[in-house]
């Protein structure tokens, strides 16, 4: 029977669990998928979108009128990041003060923010004519 180096052992267990935690915080790095509103194609009215984006989930209704996103909530977040308020209104005065779906993150819940937006962005594209 051959003896196994336990030095090597080790550290294949130690390079397997970084290539693991390296692999999952790159697949949960949510991608902006939105942008500027297209004004001209919005219809009145109340839209839900959801966007999941590893770790995190968003849902969220949009109020649109006059051409405008003017108003919305965030019915439901499951996050790692923030859970506090001051995340939902600091997107939330973003994306209105700014009419699009791509605006900055709030530092320290970067994930979570992109994955409002893009909830937001998928709310929006209901709202197209």
């Amino acid at each position: 029977m051959r003896k196994i180096n336990q030095y090597a052992v080790g550290r294949l267990v130690i390079t397997s669990i970084g290539l693991l935690l390296s692999g999952t915080l790159l697949l949960g790095c949510v991608q902006i998928i939105g942008g500027p509103v297209d004004q001209a194609k919005l219809v009145d009215g109340f839209y839900e979108g959801s966007y999941r984006g590893v770790p995190n989930k968003a849902w969220v209704r949009v109020e649109i009128k006059d051409n405008r996103i003017l108003n919305f909530e965030i019915t439901k977040l499951q996050s790692w990041g923030w859970k506090d308020e001051k995340l939902r209104l600091l997107i939330l005065e973003r994306i209105i003060a700014t009419q699009s779906t791509s605006v900055d993150a709030v530092s320290g819940a970067t994930n979570s923010s992109r994955v409002i937006m893009n909830a937001v962005q998928k709310a929006i594209e209901r709202a197209y004519r």
